[in-house]
């Protein structure tokens, strides 16, 4: 008898271990259950498991109880393993028998995914040779050093390798989970999470920008008064001493001290935004392409074509066709 009650809805199994980051738990459950259809009826049935059910430890001050046994991933659709305190220790490489021999029951095709050091367990499975994945950046090295037959990219929020996926960091399943509802419903749906969760349905940029460095002086003037104005502007040429302008800087200390607030150059963050704006009008809207790369300020199909192809590896039409929410 399966341990899921709701056959219309899409099975979701939670692998859990002693250590367990409660928050990691916490997201799933609670993206994966707001997302619901038009009607209201929940779209995914989320249940956590654990090789050995019982008294779960946690790197908190308090444990959970897990009821369900590792029988429930043959069931599931998509399987989660969050990260452990355990994760930060020094490893050989392999994989724990009890953990093992759970992974083994998922079913070929089922979706799997990691969050933040989860990536180690997976990695261990044999499940990310060859593929690219991501880990915390602080466990990069580590991961390097254990598994070199994966292709870490320790520069991103979330990797999306067909069946495998993995998160960066804690607060980054979130971007995974929402990647995932996108995929499954649409925009619509993904958009609608997020807004529940009051967190942006896209974040920009990698974990490589939350790496520790150097503090730049405090200084009394910054450039946000410039990027809200380019916000406003972007379906127009916006040059580097427009924006200057705003902040009443010359163009070098513009340059510099954009790069200090942001972490990238002035025309790579335009160009950043450029993209969400692209893809924000291709979810939400019929119009079409031409209007698109003029509204987002590309100016031409051809140029947002060959930009969104850089950032995403997809063309205008297919990233419609993949993500774009039902039409009222």
């Amino acid at each position: 008898m399966s341990a899921f009650v709701h056959p219309g809805r899409h099975p979701v199994a939670v692998l859990v271990r002693h250590g367990l980051l409660p928050m990691e738990l916490g997201i799933v459950h609670r993206l994966f259950g707001q997302a619901v259809t038009t009607g209201g009826e929940p779209l995914y049935e989320v249940l956590t498991c654990t090789p050995d059910p019982g008294e779960i430890r946690t790197d908190a001050d308090f444990t959970i109880m897990v009821g369900h046994g590792p029988e429930i991933l043959a069931q599931a659709a998509t399987v989660v393993v969050p990260a452990s305190d355990e994760d930060y220790r020094p490893q050989d490489g392999r994989l724990a028998d009890p953990m093992a021999e759970a992974l083994g029951l998922v079913r070929p095709g089922t979706r799997i995914a990691s969050i933040c050091t989860g990536s180690f367990v997976l990695a261990a499975a044999g499940l990310l040779a060859g593929r690219r994945a991501t880990t915390h950046w602080r466990s990069a090295a580590e991961f390097r050093r254990l598994h070199p037959e994966v292709h870490l990219d320790p520069d991103v929020l979330y990797t999306d390798d067909r069946d495998v996926l993995t998160a960066a960091g804690v607060a980054s399943g979130i971007d995974l989970c929402l990647h995932m509802i996108r995929c499954d419903h649409g925009a619509a749906v993904a958009n609608e999470v997020a807004r529940g969760t009051v967190v942006p349905p896209h974040r920009e940029g990698g974990q490589a920008q939350f790496i520790r460095r150097p503090v730049p002086e405090p200084r009394s003037s910054s450039t946000g008064t410039a990027r809200a104005w380019a916000l406003e502007h972007l379906h127009r040429p916006l040059g580097l001493r427009e924006l200057a302008a705003k902040e009443s800087m010359s163009v070098r200390t513009f340059t510099r001290r954009f790069r200090d607030e942001v972490g990238i150059s002035p025309l790579q963050w335009l160009t950043q935004q450029r993209v969400e704006r692209a893809r924000q009008l291709l979810e939400e809207s019929d119009l079409p392409v031409d209007r698109i790369a003029e509204d987002a300020g590309f100016g031409t199909a051809a140029s947002l074509r060959q930009h969104l192809q850089a950032a995403l590896g997809v063309s205008p039409s297919a990233y419609r066709n993949t993500f774009a929410g039902p039409r009222s």
